[in-house]
């Protein structure tokens, strides 16, 4: 490896002057809050994890708490993540090791990894962070700095490909300091060895850096298999009553499973479709433009407003021809598990 041997002592010094600090689950070698900065750190930044993880504990301090508690109020607490799929593993990760380890999470990577929602690296970093495991890590920003510091030209794509970055990976990991030396890998690729235009002229691995030596380091890693992003559009019915809103809960799997939402149908013309003949009035909305993993989502709002003095038996009438859903308080809704640009179209 080409610069191997001396990648960990510089990422090491660098951490003790330049590394990030102040955050609020640094410091701790309680595996219960290592492991959900982890998991809330996954594809969402520092700065909006700050506030959740905070907010997060406060409502549930503890492993046993959190297996305790309704997967609704879970999803309440982390709406506005995203990626609720992370929420759900949370909850069944915590109930498993309340109920096979006694609420005591496995102190090797190996076990941890087993554990629902738990990938390999996130059972090294928590392995690493609380038990001192000599172990790799291996999350987006740190297959990007090693990557471009051992010119790995491999394809990850390719799961041969990957696990020999992991080999390499884990030969790097130092003897001593393995905690600061994964912080440090870590604060590097989120700091400086970023995707686009790196600040390689700070970089402490500026001098073994393979990609820096050929001038290219956005060529580092190597993905020829990308995703294709593609484009979808509903149309979302805000069926509103006096204070109250109609929602319903979405299945168990697919996009914002098991949240509360409004109900959606293929386009506008099939709600209005719905609505027509509706006693009250409708009244069209601003698109929402919302962003997932693969596809771009574009939700076109009705909100239809049921006139006060509509009996119950002609209200109920109504929502039957509905996916199954419930009547909601408005204030007490926005304290439910709601999808982000749900949340902020009922808040307006």
């Amino acid at each position: 490896m080409d610069g191997g041997p001396d990648i960990a002592q510089r990422v090491l010094r660098w951490r003790r002057r330049h590394g990030r600090t102040g955050m609020p689950w640094q410091g701790t070698r309680d595996p219960y809050r290592v492991w959900l900065s982890e998991i809330m750190l996954q594809q969402t930044q520092v700065a909006t994890v700050r506030e959740y993880y905070l907010r997060f504990l406060q409502r549930f301090p503890d492993v046993a708490t959190l297996a305790a508690a309704p997967l609704d109020e879970v999803l309440a607490s982390w709406s506005g993540l995203g990626y609720y799929s992370r929420a759900r593993n949370l909850h069944r990760c915590a109930q498993q090791v309340v109920r096979e380890h006694a609420g005591r999470f496995p102190a090797d990577s190996v076990a941890l990894a087993q554990l629902p929602g738990i990938g390999r690296s996130t059972a090294a970093a928590i392995a690493a962070f609380c038990f001192g495991e000599r172990v790799a890590i291996l999350d987006g920003n740190v297959k990007r700095v090693l990557g471009r510091a051992l010119g790995f030209a491999g394809d990850l794509s390719m799961a041969s490909h990957e696990r020999a970055l992991w080999r390499q990976a884990q030969a790097l990991v130092p003897q001593r300091g393995v905690e600061q030396y994964t912080q440090g890998l870590m604060d590097l690729g989120a700091t400086v060895c970023s995707a686009r235009r790196p600040d390689c002229a700070n970089c402490p691995l500026a001098a073994v850096c393979v990609a820096y030596r050929e001038g290219r380091p956005e060529a580092y890693p190597v993905k020829t298999r990308r995703t294709k992003r593609g484009a979808k559009s509903h149309a979302l019915l805000w069926l509103c009553m006096g204070e109250q809103v109609w929602l319903v809960q979405r299945p168990a799997r697919g996009v914002w499973a098991g949240l509360w939402s409004l109900p959606e149908f293929a386009d506008v013309s099939a709600l209005q479709a719905q609505v027509g003949g509706w006693p009250g009035r409708g009244e069209a909305l601003p698109p929402i433009e919302h962003a997932l993993t693969h596809f771009d989502w574009t939700l076109q709002p009705l909100r239809w407003r049921l006139p006060a003095r509509l009996g119950p038996v002609r209200r109920d009438a109504l929502t039957a021809t509905l996916p199954p859903g419930r009547w909601f308080e408005l204030q007490y809704a926005l304290q439910m598990g709601l999808p982000a640009p749900v949340r902020k179209l009922l808040s307006r």
